[in-house]
Order: structure tokens, then C-alpha cells, then sequence
């Protein structure tokens, strides 16, 4: 029997930090009220509105948006590590998630919002933070009045596909 105490095998860790910073929320979720979809995106992405707080915690930048279509960029790093040393499929869907959601605004009048009823993911191959800047594109595939729908994917910097993803989404007045 051993003492748990005089385990001589416990492996060294070195502490990582890293420090996020994002605008307060309100802003933006007020203008997206008065505001087309379309118009709302493309605000944020001429930096005429604070980006979103989820954006500054996944490394995401919007890069384009179109209507019924945005392209996200993020590159993972080892805080999104899961624990057996790579990034956690919620990264990936988070990363889907946001796009099929924003490809879903771009269609929708102003006064009008959105939640995700549901979403499919097929991860397709794992990350680390060697993998690089991933890109990921959310497409409309039916706009709609009560309910929208979306597809998505996620490729690495090689072009290689990460992870599709499908999604329905309930639509309201806000």
C-alpha cells in the first residue's frame, strides 16, 4: 500500500493565461432590434457597432456577410483543449453555431430575431492548436417567417473539412 502523498510520478504543469476583454453587449442587441439583419452584420463588420462577447471569448472574427451567407475566422489555441489534449467539439460547434445563426439574421427585417431550435454536427476530424486559422462558412438554405434553415462548415488552414453542421432555427418579433 502506498501513500497517495509520496506519488513520485506526478507530472509538472506549467500555468497558461489569458486575458478576454469585450464591449458591453446592450449596444449592439439594441440596434439589432431596430435594425435588418443584413444591416446589423455588415454594421458590426465595418466596426460601426461592438462585436459580440462571444466573439472575443472564441477568437472569432467576422470576415464577410452577405445575404444568406457569413464567413467566420478563428483560430483555436489550447484553452479550448479538452482533456485528452485537443479542442473540444464544443469549440466547433460554438463556431457553427455563430455562423448559422449570423447567415440567419442576414435574412430576417428589422423588429425580427432568432434562437437556435436545433443543431446537427459531424465533426469530420480533430483539432489542436497547430491546426491553424479555421474558416467557417453559415449558408442559408430556406429563410422563412417562423422558422429558418441553415447549413455550415468548418475547413482548417489546409482547406481540409473539420465539421458540417445543420441547424434549424425559430424566428420571432422582438
Amino acid at each position: 500500500m502506498t501513500d497517495a502523498g509520496s506519488d513520485s510520478t506526478t507530472a509538472e504543469t506549467t500555468t497558461r493565461q489569458k486575458t478576454v476583454t469585450w464591449h458591453d453587449p446592450r449596444e449592439s442587441a439594441l440596434a439589432a432590434r431596430k435594425m435588418a439583419g443584413l444591416e446589423f452584420m455588415q454594421a458590426l463588420l465595418a466596426g460601426e457597432l461592438p462585436p459580440p462577447p462571444i466573439l472575443s471569448l472564441m477568437n472569432l472574427t467576422a470576415v464577410s456577410a452577405v445575404e444568406g451567407e457569413v464567413v467566420f475566422e478563428c483560430t483555436p489555441d489550447e484553452s479550448h483543449y479538452n482533456p485528452i489534449g485537443s479542442v473540444h467539439g464544443g469549440f466547433v460547434c460554438t463556431v457553427l453555431d455563430s455562423v448559422l445563426g449570423c447567415a440567419a439574421q442576414t435574412t430576417l427585417p428589422a423588429g425580427q430575431g432568432y434562437t437556435s431550435l436545433e443543431i446537427k454536427v459531424n465533426y469530420l476530424r480533430g483539432l489542436t492548436a497547430s491546426s491553424g486559422k479555421l474558416t467557417a462558412v453559415g449558408r442559408v438554405t430556406k429563410p422563412g417567417r417562423r422558422a429558418c434553415f441553415a447549413e455550415g462548415e468548418v475547413r482548417d488552414a489546409d482547406g481540409k473539412l473539420v465539421a458540417t453542421a445543420s441547424s434549424t432555427l425559430l424566428v420571432f418579433p422582438v
